[in-house]
């Protein structure tokens, strides 16, 4: 057996290992609540990426000032 232990040992650890990596994989997916919603209509290149920054580009009229 691996490391010299028992099989009963051995197989204790392993599902032991295993809870433990399933129970903190489910608490990283509730903790993070990953948005998987599909968008409608595909977003133009860049507009997502700048949406995302906080970057979106809006269009302003040039003021003219009258002095």
């Amino acid at each position: 057996m691996p490391a010299g232990v028992s099989w009963a040992t051995f197989l204790k650890t392993f599902a032991a290992s295993l809870l433990t990596m399933c129970a903190e994989a489910k608490g990283v997916q509730r903790y993070h609540r990953l948005d998987l919603t599909i968008l409608e209509i595909p977003p133009k290149p860049r507009e997502f990426k700048m949406k995302l920054l906080g970057m979106k580009k809006t269009h302003h009229e040039p003021q003219i000032s009258r002095q």
